[in-house]
């Protein structure tokens, strides 16, 4: 969701250029920019869905934003290991739970008797 300062700045400066699959539009400026090193390029921005974070940009369209790509990847196009966003659950009951976490199954392993405690005396 962009605030209004964003909206009005895509409204008067912004070309659409295309949606994803889930919605987000990406927009290009109108007219070159002066980027970092003197490099006249346009802008190029997106408007995420409400909640969303950065990581969300699909592959296809994450070259195109950040300048690798004059064009997004066509999705019929995408690498077998490109793939769909899945938001980070850490932090949240679904999220990556190892065998002896005590998060799994709220218990201890069993000790295996590798580990042979330091004392001071020996």
């Amino acid at each position: 969701m962009a605030n209004f300062g964003t909206w009005l700045h895509t409204r008067r400066k912004g070309r659409l250029v295309g949606k994803d699959a889930d919605g987000r539009s990406y927009y290009e400026s109108t007219g070159p920019a002066r980027q970092g090193g003197g490099v006249e390029r346009p802008e190029r921005w997106v408007i995420y869905l409400k909640g969303e974070d950065a990581s969300a940009v699909p592959p296809e369209w994450w070259g195109w934003l950040h300048h690798t790509l004059d064009a997004p990847i066509p999705v019929e196009e995408r690498k077998p290991w490109q793939l769909p966003y899945q938001p980070n659950m850490t932090g949240t009951a679904q999220a990556y739970r190892p065998a002896g976490s005590l998060y799994s199954t709220g218990q201890h392993p069993p000790a295996t008797g590798d580990y042979e405690a330091w004392t001071p005396d020996a």
